[in-house]
């Protein structure tokens, strides 16, 4: 396994070990204290997703066969940073829900006539602004999950232009070897064909010179 994503997995179970027990401390808190918590959880899940998607990452440029027990890890903990999001929200929801009812009642008990009118605009405004909020927050992270899914798909590309680039070497690599190959037989070939020329020549001149000692001892004795 990478140390890199080991490295990075540590680090995720440590902080969602974390912000688990963060959670559950904060349901029972009021006020300030809770607020403060939630703020405190929220910025740990950013970052708890900051490191999945670097163990994504990670885990895709490996091979694949450590590539796919890796990455089914990555759905456990996507999973787990699923629950723990629905857990702070359901708090949130609580502490919001507490806030509203704590402000009415004490907005009803100062001026009941001045609050129908005033308080209801307040709360349309604010819940105006609050779902615009979630939009632009809903924009950028689907944006970002964009971002991320070009990144892993140019990584996957990258990995697999290397691998054919390494097919290739090998095979110039082969031809290069059955070149030289060739060319030792040929060299041994060239070798022998010259031998052979040779001892021709030899055998030829051999013969023409007991043709020439015969025709010599018949002719002139």
């Amino acid at each position: 396994m990478s140390q890199v994503f080991e490295g990075y997995e540590r680090q995720y179970c440590e902080l969602s070990a974390n912000l688990s027990r963060k959670c559950t401390s904060t349901s029972v808190l009021l006020g300030e204290q809770k607020k403060q918590n939630l703020s405190e959880v929220k910025t740990g899940l950013d970052d708890a997703d900051a490191l999945i998607r670097k163990m994504d990452l990670e885990a895709r440029s490996l091979p694949p066969n450590i590539k796919s027990p890796l990455l089914a890890k990555i759905r456990e903990y996507k999973t787990d940073l699923i629950n723990l999001k629905s857990e702070v929200k359901r708090i949130s929801s609580s502490n919001v829900s507490q806030a509203a009812r704590d402000e009415l009642l004490e907005s009803g008990m100062a001026d009941a006539k001045t609050v129908s009118s005033n308080q209801r605009g307040r709360l349309l405004m604010s819940t105006e602004r609050l779902n615009q909020s979630s939009d632009r927050i809903k924009d950028s992270r689907r944006t970002m999950l964009e971002t991320e899914e070009l990144g892993v798909s140019i990584l996957q590309d990258l990995h697999q232009q290397r691998q054919a680039l390494l097919h290739a070497h090998g095979t110039l690599h082969g031809v290069d070897d059955n070149i030289g190959r060739s060319k030792k037989v040929l060299t041994v070939m060239s070798r022998r064909m010259n031998r052979n020329k040779r001892m021709v020549g030899c055998i030829i001149a051999a013969l023409v010179l007991a043709i020439l000692v015969v025709l010599y001892f018949k002719l002139f004795r």
